[in-house]
Parts: structure tokens; C-alpha cells; sequence
């Protein structure tokens, strides 16, 4: 099995539509389930008519009292689409680091990347003030996002060509570093420790706002990764092949890397660090769908969508009326995940 040492064949087309079609539905399924889950029991029908009078020049009787109709539009559906966009736009990140690396363990949480966009917010957040803090959100977390993948990237490289896992070392050697860098500054200022923690744990508690803060970055980000599925299938070959074939290769490492690390960007700015998401859904795709990225993007996108969506419900429901970290959850899917990844790929690695 390999995973990029050497190069890989293009991998053969695949009719997209059936994959993505399963997709939407398990998707759908999930956000009706988030919806329907909570404290308050609503009728599906209700729920249902209540979001098709949301609409615009749309007008049912959903039959919901006005407090269960401000609990659906204000609270649920909110945190509903925060999963949906958080846990879509990790898993395409994933991806797309993969492709650019062609490695397979290559993660926004394990490159730096979140921890670095981790850093950055809490800086923003600790010592600017006020809203100057909140609207600084966006461009910190980008940037920090950036700076920690390529800090790892030039640390990988400098250690040489030691194997698949080399990168992912050294992303776990900068994210531990920025991580205590971001300790560091939380003890400075004891009196933000409990926001800055519980953002950390990972938060879904999305409001209409924080979704449109983010909404143009990940809008951006989304479509430049999708619109490089079939370039990087090409990459795929190996970057002299690629090149012979007239693609430039630098161009597509940069835009797949920065629209990775602005996909990120945007999840963490919104939901706090979030592990394993960008790992654990692009190798399933790959393992029910193949591994053409023209399929792995697209379906990554709405499988880390439903995926997020189903971890936070039982994140509400595990523990009720108590809540468990998001984060939590995932760690205890991600962790066992990613270790039957790394031994699945240590063959081609030392």
C-alpha cells in the first residue's frame, strides 16, 4: 500500500452522482436528527414546516408555539449549520493537505494548523480589545493557521526524507510548541482562562452571527479546494510527471495549501480546536469511494459535515442534561482511527 513514497497511478474516473447523492442523504438525516434532539420534544412534522416557512415568499402554518419556534430558528438550527459548516470544512481541509503532501496522515489539527489558528485567536482574543478582539478573529486564525503549517512543512523538510510519518512528526512537534506558547499566554491572563479553555475543548454553540463572520472565508476556501480535485489527481503522478503534462505545480501547492489552511482558519475562528475530523472522514471516503480527488474532495466536504453533526449529538446526549466537549468526542472516534492509519502505513515509512 502506498501512500506517496512513490508515485502513484492516476486514479481511474468514477461516476460521482451516486456517492454524492448517499451523501446528501445521510447529511440530511443527520441535521433532521440534530434538530428534533434536545430538551424539548418537537414534532418532525412541525420542525420540518417551520424551516419551509423560513423560506423567502414562503408561508405554512408550522403549528409550533412561538417558544418552540424561537428554540428551532434560534438555537438548533444555528448549531445545527455550525457542525455542518465546522465539520465540512475540516474534512476538505484534511483533504486537501493530503493531496498537496500526499501523505495520508496529513491533518489540519496533526500539521499545526488548528493549533497554530488556536494561538493566533487566543492572542486576539486576550490582549485586543473588546470587538476589536472578535473582528481580528478571522485574519488571526488564518494567519496563525499558515504560519503553523509551514513552520512544520520546513521542519519535516529539514529532517530529510525519513518516511510518511516524518511530516506528521513535525506537525506534532509545532503543534505542541504553539500549544504551550498559547498555555503560556493563558496563564498571563488568569481572568480569560475559562473562555479561552472552553473554546480550546471545541464549541458548537453557533449563533447566526458567528456563521455569517465566517460564511465569505469558507465560501472562498470551499470552492478554490473543489475546483482543484482533478489538478490533484494529476499531482498524484509526481511533480515531474505533472509538470510534463503542463500543470504548474508550485501554483497548485500554494492555492490547495493556503484554501486548506483558510478552511481551517474559518472552522477554528467559529468552533475552537477540533481534532482528527480531517484525518478520519477523507480515508473513509477513499476507502468506500477511491482515491480520485475529483470524488475524495466533494464527498469529504459532506461526510465531515454529517460526521460533525452526528458527533455533536452525542455530545448533547451522552452525558444530558450535561454537555460534552466536542472535541471529547471526536478525540475518542479520531484517536483509534489515526493510530489504524499509521500502522496500515508503516511499511512504506523508515
Amino acid at each position: 500500500m502506498d501512500h506517496g513514497m512513490r508515485a502513484p497511478v492516476v486514479p481511474a474516473r468514477r461516476s460521482l452522482l451516486p456517492p454524492l447523492l448517499v451523501s446528501v442523504v445521510l447529511l440530511a438525516a443527520a441535521m433532521v436528527a440534530g434538530l428534533l434532539t434536545g430538551a424539548a420534544d418537537m414534532p418532525v412534522r412541525g420542525v420540518l414546516l417551520a424551516l419551509l416557512d423560513g423560506l423567502p415568499f414562503v408561508s405554512v402554518d408550522s403549528g409550533l408555539a412561538p417558544v418552540e419556534r424561537s428554540l428551532l430558528l434560534e438555537l438548533r438550527l444555528p448549531r445545527v449549520l455550525t457542525a455542518v459548516a465546522v465539520g465540512g470544512l475540516l474534512a476538505v481541509a484534511g483533504a486537501g493537505y493530503q493531496g498537496v503532501f500526499r501523505n495520508p496522515l496529513a491533518d489540519p489539527y496533526l500539521l499545526g494548523a488548528a493549533a497554530g489558528a488556536g494561538l493566533a485567536v487566543t492572542l486576539a482574543v486576550v490582549f485586543l480589545p473588546g470587538e476589536a478582539g472578535v473582528a481580528a478573529i478571522p485574519a488571526a486564525a488564518f494567519a496563525g493557521a499558515v504560519g503553523g503549517v509551514l513552520l512544520a512543512y520546513a521542519l519535516g523538510r529539514s529532517a530529510g526524507r525519513g518516511g510518511t510519518a516524518t511530516l506528521v512528526l513535525a506537525g506534532v512537534a509545532v503543534m505542541s510548541f504553539l500549544t504551550a506558547v498559547q498555555t503560556f499566554v493563558q496563564q498571563l491572563k488568569v481572568e480569560e482562562l475559562q473562555r479561552v479553555y472552553a473554546w480550546i475543548l471545541g464549541d458548537l454553540g453557533g449563533s447566526w452571527e458567528r456563521l455569517g463572520m465566517i460564511a465569505p472565508y469558507a465560501a472562498v476556501a470551499a470552492v478554490a479546494l473543489l475546483l482543484h480535485g482533478r489538478l490533484l489527481d494529476v499531482l498524484s503522478v509526481g511533480d515531474e510527471e505533472a509538470a510534463g503534462l503542463g500543470v504548474h505545480v508550485g501554483r497548485v501547492r500554494l492555492v490547495v495549501l493556503f484554501a486548506a489552511s483558510l478552511a481551517t482558519a474559518a472552522a477554528v475562528a467559529v468552533s475552537g480546536l477540533i481534532g482528527f475530523v480531517g484525518v478520519v472522514v477523507p480515508h473513509v471516503v477513499r476507502r468506500l469511494a477511491g482515491g480520485s480527488y475529483r470524488m475524495v474532495l466533494p464527498l469529504s466536504l459532506l461526510g465531515g459535515a454529517a460526521f460533525l453533526v452526528a458527533a455533536d449529538l452525542v455530545a448533547r446526549t451522552v452525558l444530558a442534561p450535561a454537555e460534552l466537549p466536542i472535541g471529547v468526542v471526536t478525540a475518542f472516534v479520531g484517536a483509534p482511527f489515526f493510530v489504524a492509519i499509521l500502522r496500515a502505513t508503516r511499511p512504506v515509512g523508515t
